[in-house]
C-alpha cells in the first residue's frame, strides 16, 4: 500500500482499537484473529494454520494430511477496498476481509475467495469479465434456546406470531421494521448496495437482492451481508437463520446467482449479438452450466439440511434443465432485456458459500464456452427431468459424484476437493450418529 493509501486507512481507522481480520472458511464463516490496530497499520504480517480452512460446521477437522501433515501457517493479506468500521459495534471496532496466501506469496488452494480470484482470471485471459448478482433467502425467528424445539416467528405488534399469510405483504405488523432499519444503516455504512426486498412465501421469511457487479465483489458484499445480519438480530433480541430448510412444510432459503459475461474491453453482453439475439457464447455457457452441476451440486448444496429445501418440487428445483422464464428450471433465463441477458443459476442454497458457489457456477459456464458445449433443449411449463440432467438428491450422493470427478479435480485442484470431501464427509458422519425425532416417534413404535 502506498503512503497515501496508509494515511487514507489510518484516518478511517481513527479511534478503532482492534481490527478483526477474517478469511472465509470452507463453509464461508468468517474466521481468523482480532489484531490491534496499531499493528495492522505496521503492516505486521498475521498467520494463521492451514487446517482453519477445512473446519467443519461442528468446529473439527478432518485428518491434517488434507491440509499438510505440520498444519503450518498461511498469511492473512487484508484487501484495501474491505476494511470497514463496523456500525453495529458499541466498541468502535473494525473488519478486514482478507485473502489466505501461501508464505510464499500466492493463493492457498484451500481458500474459497481465492478459488474464486482464479475462475475470474481464467475469463480475464480470454478478455472476458464475468457479472453476477446475488439474492440472498433468510428467515428472522424469536431466540431459539432448545435446538429440539422448532424455530418460532417473532411476536407481531398485535401479539400473535405470522402464521403464512404475510407472503411478499409490505406491512409492519411483524414488529422488524427497527431491525431492518439498521440493517440498512448498517449496509449503507459498510457500502453494500441493495436493490429491491421483500417478504418471501416462508413464515418471517426475506429476501434481499444485491445489485450485479464484480464477482469477487458481490461474494464480499454476500460474506459481509450475512455477517451484518446475525449480528444486528443479536442486538435486537432475534435470531436470522441462513439454513437452507429451518421449517418443515415451508419453502427453504436460496441464494440464486444471476450470471453474464461481457469484453472486459467493451463491456459488451457477450450473450446477445448485435441484433439482441442469443449468441453461441449463451448457448455454451448454459452447455457448461448443465454438464457440471451435477458433478458440483456439493458445492452448491454444502450441508445436510441442504436437500431437504431440494426435495420441494417448486422453486427449488434439483436439475439441470434450463428453462426461458420457468423457477421449476435449474437454469432460469429470467425475461429481460438483449443487455441484461443472463442465465441464473436456482440450485444454491442460503446456506451456501458464495465464493465457492459463485465459482463454482462460474467455472461451469466457463468450461462450456471453451469446449463449445450445446445444452439441451429449452423446456417450458410443466415437465419431467430427463435421467441425465437429474442431480444427487442427498449430500451422501453429491459427495460421491464430486470424489469421482476428474473435472472438479482439474478445474479447482485436487488439494482442494479432497480436502472439501474429508471435511464433508466429517459433518456427514457426525449427523449420522444422532437420532432424530422423527425415527424415534415413527419407528420406535414399530420395533
Amino acid at each position: 500500500m502506498t503512503t497515501d493509501g496508509q494515511r487514507s486507512l489510518a484516518q478511517r481507522l481513527t479511534g478503532i482499537d482492534e481490527i478483526e481480520c477474517v478469511t472465509p472458511d470452507l463453509n464461508g464463516v468468517p474466521r481468523g484473529k482480532v489484531m490491534t490496530a496499531e499493528g495492522f497499520l505496521e503492516g505486521r504480517r498475521l498467520q494463521l494454520a492451514r487446517g482453519v480452512l477445512l473446519q467443519c460446521i461442528m468446529g473439527g477437522y478432518p485428518p491434517s494430511r488434507f491440509y499438510g501433515s505440520d498444519d503450518g501457517d498461511l498469511a492473512l493479506v487484508a484487501d484495501p477496498k474491505q476494511i470497514h468500521r463496523l456500525p453495529w459495534s458499541q466498541q468502535p471496532r473494525a473488519l478486514a476481509i482478507c485473502d489466505a496466501d501461501e508464505l510464499t506469496g500466492e493463493s492457498s488452494r484451500l481458500s474459497t475467495r481465492g478459488q474464486l480470484k482464479a475462475v475470474v482470471a481464467r475469463y480475464a485471459a480470454l478478455g472476458l469479465t464475468p457479472v453476477v448478482a446475488t439474492e440472498l433467502e433468510f428467515f428472522v425467528f424469536a431466540p431459539n434456546p432448545d435446538p429440539t424445539q422448532p424455530f418460532q416467528p417473532p411476536l407481531g405488534l398485535d401479539g400473535r406470531r405470522e402464521d403464512g399469510q404475510s407472503a411478499f405483504s409490505v406491512s409492519s405488523n411483524n414488529g422488524l421494521r427497527p431491525f431492518f432499519s439498521e440493517v440498512y444503516e448498517c449496509m449503507a455504512a459498510l457500502g453494500l448496495p441493495r436493490d429491491t426486498f421483500m417478504h418471501e412465501m416462508g413464515v418471517s421469511q426475506f429476501e434481499i437482492n444485491l445489485l450485479h457487479g464484480d464477482p469477487v465483489l458481490l461474494a464480499d458484499q454476500t460474506f459481509l451481508f450475512k455477517h451484518l445480519l446475525k449480528e444486528v438480530a443479536l442486538k435486537h433480541g432475534l435470531t436470522v437463520v441462513c439454513m437452507a430448510k429451518p421449517l418443515a412444510h415451508t419453502p427453504g432459503s436460496s441464494m440464486h446467482i444471476h450470471q453474464s459475461v461481457v469484453e472486459a474491453d467493451s463491456g459488451r453482453n457477450v450473450f446477445s449479438d448485435e441484433a439482441g439475439e442469443p449468441t453461441a457464447a449463451f448457448r455454451h455457457f448454459i452447455g457448461g452450466q448443465q454438464a457440471c452441476l451435477a458433478d458440483f451440486t456439493a458445492l452448491f448444496a454444502p450441508n445436510v439440511n441442504s436437500y431437504q429445501r431440494l426435495c420441494h418440487p417448486f422453486a427449488s428445483p434439483n436439475n439441470a434443465c434450463w428453462s426461458h422464464d420457468n423457477r421449476s428450471a435449474g437454469l432460469r433465463i429470467p425475461a429481460s432485456s438483449p443487455l441484461a441477458r443472463r442465465v441464473e443459476n436456482r440450485l444454491p442454497g442460503a446456506d451456501a458459500n458464495p465464493y465457492l458457489a459463485i465459482a463454482a457456477s462460474l467455472a461451469a459456464g466457463l468450461y462450456g464456452i471453451e469446449h463449445r458445449l450445446e445444452p439441451s433443449a429449452a423446456i417450458q411449463g410443466e415437465f419431467e427431468v430427463p435421467d441425465n440432467l437429474s442431480l444427487p438428491c442427498t449430500l451422501h450422493a453429491a459427495l460421491e459424484r464430486l470424489k469421482r470427478s476428474h473435472l472438479a479435480k482439474e478445474l479447482f485442484g485436487t488439494e482442494f476437493i479432497e480436502g472439501y470431501i474429508a471435511s464433508k464427509t466429517l459433518e456427514l458422519t457426525s449427523f449420522f450418529d444422532e437420532i432424530t425425532p422423527w425415527e424415534r416417534r415413527v419407528l420406535a413404535a414399530q420395533a
